[in-house]
């Protein structure tokens, strides 16, 4: 390796990032090129013929930058894929030369070290003890799995990991859900026939009362309780469902009880808003993704559980390695053994140089921010009398309906589709549009640490011109 050209190229393609970061305002936030035109751009056998870093440099300037979607661009506010903070970004470098594993000591002592406090740091947001545990992982899907992994061996007396799964079990989780937990209770062996999805009340938080009925009713039938599902801010509106109740059911029905809080976590950081995840403590364990509200670049998510013995009951080897999680000061921790991954990407760094360089109180402001333009823009809703917002959020995540009376419910949604299809070409915004109780809206979510007041007064205004003109459209044909 010719370390000066490395040297020169890693310097270049630093000043290159801290360019890109500071102008990517004046870039299209998506380009909506043809995919077939992509595919056609990077269709090239294996090279074999070295080219210098530079010259490679130049050749991602050309084909990846400019079809890239641009998530550090303020108008970027569609799925909850932040913009990275750059102290992360940094930190990823660093990673990436290290190339610790940290599903083992020997291969990354002070790694596997800071991974265990990255995760202290965690469960202390959600107040679990010094019994709890945990793991970073991909993110909320391989989290979710995890999660419902534990649920599924503890409410079966860890008896379905070695004998597989017997006779009629239910997991229970809000209409609402992210599909992470379908995946999941299908990948663990409950099925997802026995995924039983509860509706919500006008604030999209689980019924209650429907969750008790259906249990109920699914007892008399011989099925039993696996896992109670609570969602500690949804992908939609980031509605959180009232865990102590949930735990409550759960401590009766002597079943796991799981939240998600996948996005939701970052509020655990908010100084404007403390308190909304009330609760939370009370779970077995909790999904976390510090790669969502927490800005730290892709990926890290983190599974937390209350009592960390339970990780190794479900992972560890036979005969089963069992660690008092206070006894952890003088042994060689082996993620490997409580946990799903044997390889293991050093996932705690760019999560640790986030919270020295900016500190909690900085990222909880950033998530505040976030939660101010959320709100501004449901305001701005309810001050045009065309316009519906689902409910006043309480995260920031907002979902606005075009009210069309002229059109029947496939056209409205056709309508909704246009609209932010339209937008989405220009390259100036970039949002979803979701479906909730039968009706089509624009779901607007920033999770963004350069969006301000005025990207969002003109996003508003930008949804009332294009609205009205597509809707003069459908009346004119």
């Amino acid at each position: 390796m010719n370390y000066d050209e490395f040297k020169s190229a890693g310097h270049d393609l630093v000043d290159y990032i801290a360019d890109y970061l500071q102008n990517v305002s004046k870039r299209p936030l998506f380009n909506p090129v043809e995919p077939s035109f992509l595919y056609d751009l990077f269709d090239e056998k294996i090279p074999d013929d070295p080219q210098s870093l530079a010259a490679i440099q130049k050749t991602l300037e050309e084909k990846l930058i400019p079809y890239s979607t641009h998530v550090n661009h303020p108008g970027y506010m569609g799925l909850i894929t932040p913009s990275p903070n750059p102290a992360g970004i940094l930190a990823e470098f660093l990673a990436s030369a290290l190339n610790q594993n940290v599903g083992a000591y020997s291969i990354g002592p002070a790694s596997v070290t800071m991974e265990l406090r990255v995760i202290r740091w965690l469960n202390d947001l959600i107040g679990y003890d010094k019994r709890a545990g945990g793991n970073l992982t991909s993110g909320g899907m391989t989290a979710n799995f995890v999660g419902l992994k534990l649920g599924r061996d503890y409410s079966t007396g860890d008896s379905a990991q070695h004998e597989g799964m017997k006779g009629g079990w239910t997991a229970y989780v809000s209409e609402e859900r992210h599909v992470s937990l379908d995946k999941a209770v299908d990948a663990v062996g409950i099925g997802r026939k026995y995924l039983r999805t509860i509706p919500t009340n006008d604030k999209y938080q689980v019924r209650v009362d429907v969750l008790e009925e259906t249990i109920k009713k699914d007892k008399a039938q011989g099925l039993k309780p696996i896992c109670i599902i609570g969602l500690a801010g949804t992908t939609n509106l980031g509605a959180v469902d009232d865990l102590e109740a949930l735990s409550a059911i759960a401590k009766r029905e002597n079943c796991w009880f799981h939240a998600d809080a996948a996005y939701g976590g970052g509020m655990l950081l908010s100084n404007k808003y403390p308190g909304l995840l009330q609760g939370l403590d009370l779970a077995d364990s909790v999904t976390i993704d510090p790669h969502k509200w927490f800005y730290a670049p892709l990926d890290a998510g983190a599974i937390l559980v209350k009592d960390h013995n339970r990780l190794t009951a479900s992972f560890g080897m036979q005969p089963s390695y069992l660690t008092d999680q206070s006894q952890q000061k003088n042994e060689r921790y082996q993620f490997y053994v409580h946990g799903f991954e044997q390889s293991k990407r050093f996932r705690s760094l760019k999560v640790w140089v986030s919270f020295h360089h900016y500190g909690k109180t900085k990222l909880g402001e950033w998530v505040d921010n976030n939660i101010d333009h959320a709100k501004h823009l449901h305001q701005l809703a309810l001050n045009d009398k065309n316009f519906e917002s689902a409910t006043e959020p309480v995260m920031s995540a907002v979902c606005l309906h075009y009210k069309t009376p002229q059109l029947n419910e496939e056209e409205n949604k056709q309508f909704h589709f246009l609209v932010a299809e339209r937008i989405e070409s220009e390259g100036k915004f970039w949002f979803a549009t979701t479906i909730m109780k039968g009706k089509t809206w624009f779901r607007i979510n920033p999770v963004n640490i350069y969006t301000k007041m005025e990207t969002i007064n003109e996003l508003f205004k930008t949804l009332q011109a294009y609205c009205k003109e597509e809707l003069a459209k459908y009346v004119a044909v």
